[in-house]
């Protein structure tokens, strides 16, 4: 098992495998894609179509371009790729050359592209929008996962995604070896504090919540001290969100929730509150079960990939 560098840290590269995850990766059917895309499609096209490609373009023209990694990176989204110029022309040939979960190095080509020389390049645009987008997320999940492997240490995403983009961008959290909180509201019950404020304590919170949901439905709640901490556990809470707690906090959280003799069940605590890449590491040696981070699915830097002609 190799690593390559990304800036200052690595990712995985493990000979062109997939990345490693809790759980097989399975890929997203097309039927999802398929209304995304052609409403991308209809964004970009607009009223009359890709009008520069049809003024100077022959109508027979026939090309073939590569999709080329200009950076190193975990690859997230060459479905939609390929979707993306088969529904501008469901003849166009798409030949994937790798596989979503794959670790990459700058340079390396993703797939090649031939047909229609106006058809590639009014889907373009859309291809690489969604390739570089999720391939950005999975590549810094993976520098994340690679940061807490030796402590077997979740990262977890959150919910905090760009509207109507979640599922997308949760697949390629996984795609970098994360795992996914809740998909949506109708997931799991995670009580936080603007619930508390309505509720006269947590133990009346977590009861009610389980006899609403049943005993199939995970019960999470947020705590932020250590007081509130030992309540939820008292009241049967399977997961607890250890919120804006510094190290030594965490540290002491996660040995209450190991050690609680309450229940039978294992309480899963995740730290949480705006945790940074710096402070990883230190996060995951507390002894926590997993970690939260907002920022994969909400400021992840695109990777930079390009659809190029070679001659």
């Amino acid at each position: 098992m190799k690593f390559c560098p990304i800036g200052a840290t690595s990712i995985f590269f493990n000979k062109g495998n997939p990345m490693p995850s809790e759980n097989t990766l399975f890929p997203l059917p097309d039927t999802l894609f398929r209304p995304m895309i052609e409403q991308a499609l209809s964004e970009d096209l607009g009223r009359r179509g890709d009008i520069t490609s049809a003024a100077v373009i022959a109508p027979d023209k026939t090309a073939k371009l590569f999709l080329v990694s200009r950076e190193d990176g975990v690859i997230a989204g060459i479905d939609l790729a390929r979707l993306a110029f088969q529904t501008i022309d469901p003849s166009v040939r798409f030949q994937a050359e790798i596989q979503d979960g794959q670790a990459v190095r700058a340079g390396q080509t993703l797939a090649a592209v031939e047909g229609n020389a106006r058809a590639l390049l009014a889907a373009e645009r859309t291809a690489l929008n969604y390739l570089t987008h999720l391939s950005g997320i999975a590549t810094a999940t993976a520098r994340a996962v690679t940061e807490v492997a030796e402590y077997g240490t979740d990262i977890v995403c959150s919910r905090k995604t760009i509207p109507l983009l979640r599922v997308l961008q949760k697949y390629a959290v996984r795609t970098g070896g994360g795992v996914n909180h809740r998909m949506g509201l109708d997931d799991a019950v995670l009580i936080k504090d603007n619930h508390l404020a309505y509720c006269d304590s947590i133990a009346q919170a977590v009861q009610q919540a389980k006899q609403a949901v049943g005993p199939l439905t995970c019960v999470e709640i947020e705590v932020d001290t250590l007081a509130q901490l030992d309540e939820a556990i008292v009241a049967g809470a399977e997961r607890i969100l250890l919120d804006n707690m510094d190290d030594e906090t965490l540290k002491e959280a996660a040995n209450r929730c190991h050690t609680q003799t309450a229940h039978p069940h294992t309480v899963y605590c995740e730290a949480s509150g705006g945790i940074g890449f710096d402070r990883l590491k230190r996060v995951a040696q507390t002894g926590v079960d997993g970690i939260a981070l907002g920022y994969l699915t909400h400021s992840s830097r695109s990777l930079d990939i390009g659809l190029d002609f070679m001659a």
